[in-house]
């Protein structure tokens, strides 16, 4: 045993450091005061360092780490046989190899954990907004629905629109307003306040739509990641959403009600018309669930070109429809509940609740 010990030595180290981390996470999550102070004063400002430097090119670090890994891992894994067969050894060294893979993806299981998914842990965005969402009658998600219908029918003409009448603004200029959008909200919500950069086109977008991807943040790096690829009109919302996510708001549900609020509350006609129509697609949704004549009475007063944007929505995220894309909600689904959302990806509908009691 000391003779392994001393072969192995730093590999030991590793992975008794990371089980440490481990056990620091998986016992502290239990104890909210903990929790809030790590995340204050370890990797809040950890992250927005490591932001600061990333942030100096327009190119997504995440995403040059997600195209690399696969290479590096072929590349080891190629170097490792090789080794194993011209070794004499090949015991020893097998081991070794193994215990290296090991260390390596128990540290990224950890880096996770403690950059993000404390954040499940802390105190939550209801708990210091006090709003927590509540149940509605028909009649009240009814009454909410036509709200939101009736203001993206008033501004839809504030945007710019192609031939067929579809959303058209221009994706840069949609990227370039995102740090002053959350200006509008922070009176009310004071504790969303923080300096925001231009977020990260994801270049192969087109990957995300497979996996049923909007977007997302990348606490390894401090970046929010944009997928460019599918419509636009949803795209400013979005944004929204992700900036949530780069507070430290964990929640999905939480995150959606502040891309529909911060969209609205924005000096920005683009940011208003994609947040009235997230808001109605989630009331909307909800309200034909229930009562689907009632839906449909609130679908027809809509004009024709709010309605072609819905539908070029729907036609794209109907294409990706495949094994793979399901494959990839079930993986986010696990992961969501693994850091205690009981609700999993559920929880994008649990937005109804919180807009029902913000509004009514």
């Amino acid at each position: 045993m000391t003779g392994e010990w001393k072969r192995n030595r730093k590999l030991y180290i590793w992975l008794l450091a990371d089980l440490a981390a481990l056990a620091f996470f998986l016992l502290g999550r239990h104890s909210r005061w903990l929790m809030n102070g790590f995340t204050t004063y370890v990797t809040e400002p950890l992250k927005r360092g490591v932001a600061s430097i990333c942030y100096l090119t327009e190119i997504s670090v995440a995403e040059i780490i997600y195209v690399a890994l696969p290479a590096v891992v072929i590349l080891c894994l190629g170097a490792g046989i090789r080794k194993l067969v011209e070794s004499r050894r090949r015991w020893r060294l097998l081991w070794k190899g193994i215990l290296g893979t090991a260390c390596t993806v128990l540290t990224i299981y950890v880096g996770m954990c403690l950059l993000w998914g404390v954040n499940y842990y802390t105190d939550t965005f209801q708990d210091r907004s006090g709003l927590y969402g509540r149940g509605a009658t028909v009649e009240e998600l009814e009454q909410l629905t036509a709200y939101f219908a009736e203001n993206l029918s008033a501004c839809s003409g504030d945007v710019r629109r192609d031939e067929r009448g579809i959303f058209a603004e221009n994706r840069a200029d949609i990227f370039a307003a995102a740090p002053g959008i959350y200006q509008g909200i922070y009176e009310e919500f004071p504790f969303l306040e923080k300096e925001d950069r231009v977020p990260k086109a994801f270049s192969n977008s087109r990957v995300l739509s497979a996996m049923d991807f909007t977007g997302f943040y990348f606490p390894f790096t401090g970046e929010t990641n944009l997928n460019v690829d599918c419509p636009a009109a949803f795209l400013p919302a979005t944004i929204v959403h992700e900036l949530g996510h780069q507070r430290g708001i964990a929640s999905e549900q939480a995150c959606n009600f502040l891309a529909v609020v911060v969209s609205i509350a924005s000096d920005d006609p683009v940011y208003r018309y994609s947040g009235w129509l997230m808001g109605y697609t989630h009331l909307g949704n909800a309200l034909y669930r229930a009562d689907p004549e009632r839906w449909q009475a609130i679908r027809d007063t809509l004009p024709e070109t709010v309605v072609q944007d819905i539908r070029y929505n729907n036609a794209y995220w109907q294409s990706f429809e495949s094994p793979v894309n399901d494959a990839a909600q079930n993986a986010y689904d696990a992961f969501l509940k693994n850091y205690g959302d009981e609700n999993g990806v559920e929880s994008y509908g649990m937005v109804v609740d919180l807009l029902i009691d913000y509004y009514l």
